[in-house]
């Protein structure tokens, strides 16, 4: 029996630990257009339609839809995949689903991000009368006022809206049924995976309060709040969508300039920072954040073979300066004399003798100066 799949799309390395993006109602995968290819570079992206939405069949749902059916499709494509455990971030109705999967199937979950979404949508009356008029009207009036509905004045994506008019009235009102039934309030402290909450600080519909009522249950749970958007937060802010979500699926940044102090020494990152201009202060904060913050702090490597690494590079282009600031900084990493000089002598075999010549010279004066006896 062939099985039809939710339409999706995947980005980024197969080998990258997966991540699943969920849309809003109304929306499609276009919803992560902004977002998706970002977070690619480091993991396994994998965005998807909801019934009836984007390239997504309609007849995946019927009336009577609930979000737990949602859910077990968001599985099966999963399941189809190869993907076991993921991470997870969706919006509004997507977070629903996110919510449902951490409830039910927490195995299945390796983190989870709820995004202008709610535990219950403001009671069934509203969504059942909603699914009524568009089962009978269709779209057209509703997609009218998706801008209002989705974000500040003045800002649109024309895209998304067009998704909305084009949606299948049938699939759009079952997912209006699961959300007149959706109500997970009572199960919040239950939740385990590490879990954060982001609310749009304009957002109509689902306000700062829904996502700070989950911030307050889910144990540990996180909530930031971003000024300037609405409900369609990906589209608005990818920016700060972005920050707050490698935050969540990396850990926070590390602390560069600690970390250069550590290796350099506070003596060197003083200087540094007093000869700081305008002119140069970028390419200081580039080198703390970069270099120091996420190269230096990569685990993969010790910081005594982040050393001897570094010893190399600088004496095979020649840069004695930076290689005088580095032997001191190998002895800081706990390299010995002896180990500094078998690294010097590898050098002269790969990056030539004249320029080991002139490393040995750079490095005992350094080594003298640390024991002048």
């Amino acid at each position: 029996m062939t099985v039809t799949l939710l339409h999706y799309r995947a980005e980024g390395p197969a080998s990258a630990p997966p991540l699943l993006l969920g849309p809003s109602l109304g929306t499609s995968l276009a919803l992560w257009d902004r977002v998706a290819p970002e977070l690619s570079a480091s993991h396994r992206v994998i965005r998807w339609d909801l019934p009836g939405h984007g390239g997504s069949a309609a007849d995946l749902i019927g009336p009577g839809a609930t979000v737990g059916d949602l859910a077990a499709l968001v599985l099966v494509l999963a399941d189809a995949l190869g993907v076991d455990r993921f991470a997870y971030a969706g919006v509004s109705l997507g977070g629903a689903v996110g919510l449902h999967l951490a409830v039910h199937h927490p195995e299945r979950l390796t983190s989870l991000a709820v995004l202008c979404s709610s535990a219950r949508f403001g009671g069934a009356a509203p969504w059942r009368e909603r699914a009524e008029r568009v089962r009978r009207e269709g779209l057209q009036w509703l997609a009218e006022s998706a801008d209002a509905r989705w974000f500040t004045p003045g800002f649109s994506v024309p895209e998304l809206v067009r998704d909305h008019r084009t949606a299948d009235p049938e699939a759009y009102a079952a997912c209006c049924d699961a959300l007149a039934a959706f109500d997970l309030r009572d199960r919040l402290a239950g939740i385990t995976v590490p879990t954060l909450c982001v609310a749009g600080r304009e957002d109509p519909a689902t306000p700062p309060a829904h996502l700070r009522e989950i911030a307050d249950a889910v144990p540990g749970a996180a909530l930031v709040e971003l000024p300037g958007a609405s409900h369609l937060a990906p589209a608005q802010v990818p920016r700060a969508v972005l920050a707050a979500l490698r935050t969540q699926l990396d850990g926070p940044p590390a602390t560069g300039l600690a970390v250069r102090r550590a290796v350099l020494g506070d003596a060197h990152v003083d200087r540094a920072q007093a000869r700081q201009t305008p002119f140069t202060a970028r390419f200081q904060d580039f080198i703390s954040r970069y270099a120091w913050g996420e190269i230096w702090t990569d685990p993969t490597l010790s910081r005594r073979e982040r050393s001897m690494i570094t010893l190399t590079a600088l004496v095979a282009h020649g840069h004695y300066e930076e290689l005088a600031m580095h032997v001191r900084a190998a002895r800081r990493n706990g390299l010995t004399p002896e180990e500094i000089g078998a690294v010097l002598l590898q050098t002269a075999v790969y990056c030539g003798v004249p320029a080991a010549n002139s490393a040995f010279a750079t490095a005992q004066r350094v080594l003298a100066e640390e024991d002048p006896g």
